[in-house]
């Protein structure tokens, strides 16, 4: 194995970049436990930070072989932090946490192996972008491999998951497998002994995360492919996408098709289709086709109170939460949610006559209105609001009588017909237009500031159809819609567009 020194080396060096929670602490005196035990001098210390997910922490490990410096010579004085171009090993318990590593000059490329997770923690900043803030994960793990010596990198949250362990257990085992310390597997194991504490289960994550570390990722190299329909109306409407779409636009959407199907039902999805197959008809490529079949399925599954309701008291997310938090078979989950249903939303569910009569009336507004003002910490786990979740998601068979869905359909049919007309012309601007669905998303608050955006954008939109450069002017609008929630870079960028 091509490694950047000896394992017979005297000093080796190791930093750890991990989040909260993720045992950091742990790994680093599993590490000194194994070095001490195997004839090093080790110390270990560790400075928190703080990150937008959680608390960062950096654990830096220094470790000098006993009588390295000879037999006369006293107990050597060890680094507090690592230093840049002077590091042979860092572990990352998260991508981002990697590329932080790289960054601080900690990954040398004539030196580092560098073992890393490659799952991401969001931070605030991320999750709060109004379009895709995510970071460019695809740029870090190219960097990992180049500014390396070696890179070692895979899903360590999900084999932590799969073992049923926790991260650090993980990392440990793909430390071990990188080879980059002098010390074999047998004497990592009983490192873990030592420590004393969930002992089966760290060894279960060790050795995943050292099969993995070694052999790879199996799932990685399998693509994902869309389940088969079990049903005759998934078959059904799976031989319609096949007949009616284009080949490219088709997986994304079987995906939409699924999420319609268990949003509403087959007559839902069957709408979908219906609705893009005119797009498909003026498309050449299916690269159109694909963002409607994208952005047509995310409206059409918009959050009202029904499908917030469902959500919550699903047992897929109960048993998702449970394992989040690691229920114990003999532990009791309690989930207490916050919840703050306006009057528009409560009306909004209701028939759309009356829900609209309502919302009319200043006099009925006003004596309603107090009573939606202060939300409601709901215990989603106890009986009462568990029943009541339950009644408000049946709703789902009276969906299409309420107010909000009258309105949501009548702006999708807007959308789609302005699409359509721009796509005979400039498929690159309907393609642009079909990208401003982004603008709106979530409920109450964030719902209405992303519509009032996208309706901005609609407007400024239409006189400059058919020109030339309309793809690109839409594209402008749109990010600066994206830039921040007020509506500032909007106005100003649609007074730029006028003014041009």
């Amino acid at each position: 194995m091509d490694l950047p020194f000896s394992l017979d080396r005297d000093r080796i060096t190791i930093a750890i970049l991990a989040l909260g929670g993720e045992g950091g602490g742990v790994l680093a005196e599993w590490i000194q436990e194994v070095a001490s035990r195997n004839g090093y001098i080790t110390q270990g210390t560790s400075v928190p930070g703080v990150a937008q997910r959680t608390g960062s922490t950096v654990y830096y490990i220094e470790m000098i072989r006993r009588g390295a410096g000879g037999a006369n010579r006293p107990d050597p004085v060890l680094a507090m932090m690592p230093v840049p171009g002077d590091v042979d090993i860092v572990i990352a318990s998260e991508l981002m946490e990697a590329g932080r590593a790289i960054l601080r000059g900690f990954v040398s490329e004539d030196r580092t192996t560098l073992i890393g997770s490659t799952h991401r923690v969001y931070a605030i900043s991320e999750k709060a972008a109004l379009g895709d803030g995510i970071g460019a994960g695809a740029r870090i793990l190219d960097a990992a491999e180049r500014r390396s010596h070696r890179f070692i990198g895979f899903d360590m949250a999900a084999a932590a998951s799969a073992s049923g362990s926790v991260i650090s257990s993980v990392m440990f085992g793909a430390l071990a497998a990188s080879e980059s310390l002098p010390f074999p597997r047998d004497a990592f194991e009983e490192a873990i002994r030592h420590g004393g504490k969930a002992i089966e289960s760290n060894l279960k994550g060790f050795g995943l995360g050292f099969d993995r570390a070694r052999d790879g990722d199996p799932a990685a190299a399998v693509p994902a492919s869309p389940p088969a329909p079990t049903t005759e109306a998934g078959r059904a409407l799976l031989a319609r996408i096949e007949a009616e779409l284009p080949e490219a636009a088709r997986p994304i959407a079987i995906e939409g098709v699924r999420r319609l199907m268990d949003y509403q039902d087959r007559a839902y999805a069957d709408l979908y289709l219906s609705r893009l197959a005119p797009i498909a008809a003026l498309d050449d490529d299916g690269r159109m086709t694909g963002e409607a079949a994208r952005y047509l399925a995310l409206w059409m599954a918009y959050e009202d109170t029904i499908r917030v309701a469902d959500l919550k008291v699903r047992a897929t997310r109960s048993a998702r939460v449970a394992a989040e938090v690691r229920l114990a078979p003999d532990q009791v989950m309690t989930v207490t949610e916050y919840m703050h249903p306006r009057l528009r939303e409560v009306c909004e569910t209701m028939p759309a006559g009356i829900g609209a009569f309502i919302l009319r009336s200043p006099r009925l507004s006003r004596w309603l209105e107090p009573l939606f003002r202060r939300g409601r910490h709901v215990e989603t786990t106890g009986l009462r609001w568990f029943l009541t979740l339950r009644l408000l998601a049946s709703l789902r068979a009276i969906r299409r009588s309420t107010l909000r869905y009258r309105e949501e359909q009548a702006r999708i049919e807007e959308w789609l017909a302005f699409v359509r007309d721009t796509a005979r012309s400039d498929r690159a601007a309907a393609t642009e237009l079909l990208a401003c669905q982004q603008l709106i998303k979530g409920y109450s608050d964030t719902f209405e500031r992303g519509l009032a955006n996208f309706g901005t954008v609609m407007d400024a939109a239409r006189p400059f159809a058919g020109h030339p450069d309309a793809a690109e002017r839409i594209r402008t609008l749109r990010e600066a819609a994206l830039a921040d929630e007020n509506g500032k870079a909007l106005a100003c960028a649609v007074a730029s567009d006028r003014a041009a």
